[in-house]
Formats: C-alpha cells, sequence, structure tokens
C-alpha cells in the first residue's frame, strides 16, 4: 500500500530489514503494553469513546503493529488508539503485526503512523523528533530521511519547543497552530506569552498573529522633537508666567502649531479659563 503524503521514505534503511518475515496475528490484548516510544501525549476521551463504539460495531479493521518484548508478550510500535479504544469495547484479542525492529525504528514507525493520521500537534510531533535526534544520535539530516521530512521542516519544529512554556502549553490544547508558533518565535518570553493568551481568546489569525509579532519587534519610532527656537522657548515662558501653568508650544507646517497649557487640579483649571477669559 502506498504511503500517504510521501512520508516514511527512510524508514526502510532505518530498518534495514526484509518485512516478508512480519507475522499476522490474533494476539491477547492483555498480552500487549503501551509503546514506550509513543509521541502522543494527548487522547481525546470523546473521540476514544467514539473510535470504541465503532470497534464494537465492526471489529478492529486495521492491525496494530506490535514487537515482540519477552516470552508471549508484545509491545505497541502502531495503534495505541485502536488498542485502547478495544479495551474500552471489550475485546479480549485483536489483530496485530508482529514486527522484530529495533528501538529507534520503533520510534520512528510510532511517529509516521501519528503524523501520516494527524494525529499528532505540531509539539508532539516536535518531542517525538527530539527523542530520535537525542535518544539515538541522530542527526536531523537523519531525523528527517527516518520520518520522510525535510531537514528544514524538522528544524522548524524542533524549535517550537524553545517556545515558553505557557505557549506549549496552547499548542498542547490546540488553541494554537503550527503557524501561531512560529510568529510567536521571534519574540521574547513575555511578550510571547502576552501575544499567545491574545491569540488564543480572540481567535486571531496566523496572519494577524504575524503582523502582530512584527509590530512588537518593530515598533514604531517616536518622532524626534524638532530642536527648540529660543523665540519659542521665551514666548512659552511669557505665556506660563501671564497664566500661572506649564505652556509649551509645538510649532507646525507652514506656520502652524499646538499651545499646550497643562493643569494639575480642576481648581487650577477655573483659574487657567479665568485668566484667558480676563475675568481675573
Amino acid at each position: 500500500m502506498a504511503k500517504p503524503k510521501g512520508l516514511g521514505r527512510g524508514l526502510d534503511a532505518l530498518l534495514a530489514v526484509n518485512h516478508s518475515d512480519d507475522q499476522l496475528q490474533t494476539l491477547p490484548i492483555h498480552a500487549i503494553e503501551p509503546g514506550k516510544y509513543q509521541p502522543r501525549t494527548h487522547m481525546d476521551a470523546a473521540a476514544l469513546e467514539a473510535l470504541a463504539e465503532s470497534i464494537r460495531a465492526q471489529g478492529v479493521i486495521q492491525p496494530l503493529v506490535v514487537r515482540p518484548v519477552g516470552y508471549e508478550r508484545y509491545e505497541l510500535i502502531a495503534g495505541e488508539r485502536r488498542w485502547r479504544a478495544s479495551q474500552l469495547a471489550g475485546l479480549a484479542e485483536v489483530p496485530a503485526v508482529v514486527r522484530t525492529v529495533p528501538d529507534e525504528a520503533a520510534l520512528a514507525m510510532a511517529l509516521i503512523e501519528n503524523i501520516q493520521r494527524e494525529d499528532l500537534n505540531p509539539l508532539e510531533e516536535a518531542l517525538g523528533l527530539k527523542r530520535l535526534a537525542d535518544e539515538f544520535g541522530m542527526t536531523h539530516e537523519a531525523v528527517a530521511a527516518a520520518v520522510g521530512r525535510s531537514r528544514s521542516a524538522v528544524s522548524n519544529l524542533l524549535r517550537l519547543l524553545s517556545l515558553a512554556e505557557p505557549v506549549q502549553a496552547l499548542v498542547n490544547d490546540g488553541k494554537l497552530d503550527m503557524g501561531h508558533a512560529r510568529a510567536l518565535l521571534t519574540l521574547p518570553v513575555l511578550q510571547q506569552v502576552s501575544l499567545a493568551q491574545d491569540i488564543a481568546e480572540r481567535g486571531l489569525s496566523v496572519r494577524d498573529a504575524e503582523q502582530r509579532a512584527q509590530q512588537l519587534l518593530h515598533p514604531p519610532a517616536p518622532r524626534s522633537e524638532a530642536r527648540a527656537d529660543p523665540d519659542v522657548l521665551r514666548l512659552a515662558e511669557e505665556v506660563s508666567e501671564k497664566v500661572g501653568a506649564k505652556v509649551s508650544i509645538r510649532p507646525g507646517r507652514k506656520g502652524s502649531g499646538k499651545l499646550v497649557v497643562e493643569y494639575a487640579t480642576l481648581d487650577q483649571l477655573d483659574n487657567l479659563i479665568a485668566a484667558l477669559s480676563g475675568r481675573q
């Protein structure tokens, strides 16, 4: 069967085994244990119950993939949702392909299955890729080859792990997607968290998030104050003495400008109005 989306093209090289030795068996469900390389960290309870209902009605259509880890004991490589849903459905046995593979291949296969099914959020995928790199000493190029991704795609996903923890939590909860997360990567931690919360609360698009991030990174430069004219300063001082308040004169273009009079209290404002109206 063709591999969806071209993923996993590097897996055969990683395994270096002939899958003609695979065995399709019916295994006791209690003989299977969760895979230690399962990249998923969240499972939706409602979706799992819906899958269990489907399995009650139709059985397990696609076999699990397991590897032997002891006498009549097996570890899941792919199909943890089906395995858990089968338990919810009350099945005693499940169909499974038994395959002997090394640890790094087990992790790569688990990643690929979940990526192909779009079951992983970007952060879960990044954590899985990091495990391949860290636990098996693989370069980013080797990781990319193992999971059938480009090196740049792997690097971009791994960068998500540098996001602030509150931002990572929003990605895990599905409130931010990959595009939002990438826009936030350029910001300092406090701005990351603030903008991430705003995106989640207001449902901002990726484009909006990118624009907001750029505005935070490159705020408009404040207009430089024109060099003060000594005559203007002298005039401002005279007016200030006249009205008893701080006065500034801001020249504009073509002879225009602003005369700004500051007051500290309402009483001072009353006195200013009286002085300007000639009532004093």
